[in-house]
């Protein structure tokens, strides 16, 4: 699926970038990947850890925000990740001018230098927290998935295609709680803080968010919206797998949070469709039937009014379950 083929990561020096780029090179021959961020410390030390492939790799120093350089980025690339965004919702609260320059005006010139420079396929990475938005964070990556969706209806006849994929916080990565419980029992701490006992997330690995986007690239046509099945787990079920002897001191929620993860509504049951492991949602516009009126969804269509979210799931860990798939993800701090 990847040989020979030119692949451009925005925010690349991620956990997703590092590990989807990873996989890229272990199992295909690209021509190259590039890796395009704003860190040049951490552009270093990813070069460092992928030292064997230096010669399928290239790092590029830029920002989402910065036309000519994605232009330029851009020249000769068939698909893109956009995995770059700002993330941390209280930031946002208190910087929304900075996130919807990069999450949304940002999102804006990807999909513009996309088409001009003739990229196949773009796929956008997105959060449950675009779902329902709660806060700024959150709305910034509504609008970005809507814009990555609707830059369908102006590629013209050219061949590039625009779908999102969308995902709740990844079980170790620096934005889950395990490393922040982790960090505190470490230290010895005899108490976890649990911001409200009634608190489910999904279960989601690095390696399935990755191999979600692999789906998306080798089967979506544009202007998909897919969605990984999930299991589901209470916080409470969390800490007692990470320390069953802790107290669970309950703090509150905190402003900007959800008491659980959304990631299909009831309004965009109308247009879901079930595959054996994740979900599609395809957008319900008229121009997108018009341009696309000979592709017919081959899942299940959802009944209308169905929910995905994380406390009404088939699909449950207990504590015990958790302890075991804790000991198989990297924690990330």
């Amino acid at each position: 699926m990847f040989d020979d083929k030119s692949i451009l990561i925005t925010g690349g020096t991620g956990s997703f970038g590092k590990k989807f780029a990873l996989k890229v090179l272990e199992e295909n021959n690209p021509n190259k990947i590039i890796i395009y961020s704003r860190d040049e410390y951490k552009q270093y030390m990813m070069r460092r850890e992928f030292e064997e492939y230096e010669d399928k790799l290239r790092f590029l120093l830029g920002d989402v925000r910065d036309k000519e350089r994605l232009n330029r980025a851009f020249y000769d690339v068939d698909i893109i990740i956009h995995a770059a965004a700002l993330k941390q919702i209280p930031a946002a609260e208190y910087n929304p001018i900075e996130f919807i320059k990069t999450n949304i005006y940002g999102a804006e010139n990807i999909i513009n230098a996309a088409i001009d420079n003739g990229v196949e396929k773009i796929i956008a990475l997105s959060t449950d927290k675009a779902v329902n938005p709660v806060n700024l964070y959150g709305a910034t990556k509504l609008v970005s998935d809507k814009l990555f969706i609707s830059g369908n209806a102006y590629v013209g006849d050219r061949n590039t295609s625009f779908s999102v994929v969308r995902y709740g916080n990844v079980a170790g990565s620096r934005a889950s709680v395990i490393p922040f419980f982790k960090n505190l029992i470490d230290k010895g701490a005899k108490s976890l803080p649990i911001t409200d006992s009634r608190m489910t997330r999904f279960w989601l690995t690095l390696d399935e968010s990755v191999n979600l986007v692999f789906k998306a690239i080798e089967e979506s046509k544009g202007g998909e919206l897919y969605i990984q099945k999930c299991s589901s787990f209470k916080v409470t079920e969390l800490a007692k797998a990470m320390n069953p002897n802790a107290e669970l001191e309950n703090i509150g929620i905190r402003p900007g949070e959800k008491l659980h993860e959304v990631m299909i509504t009831a309004e965009d049951s109308r247009s879901t469709y079930e595959y054996d492991d994740h979900y599609i949602i395809y957008p319900d516009l008229d121009w997108w039937k018009f341009k696309n009126n000979s592709i017919l969804p081959d899942g299940k269509k959802v009944k209308d009014g169905f929910i995905y979210s994380s406390d009404n799931n088939k699909k449950w860990l207990d504590s015990e379950n958790l302890k075991n798939l804790i000991k198989d993800i990297d924690i990330i701090y």
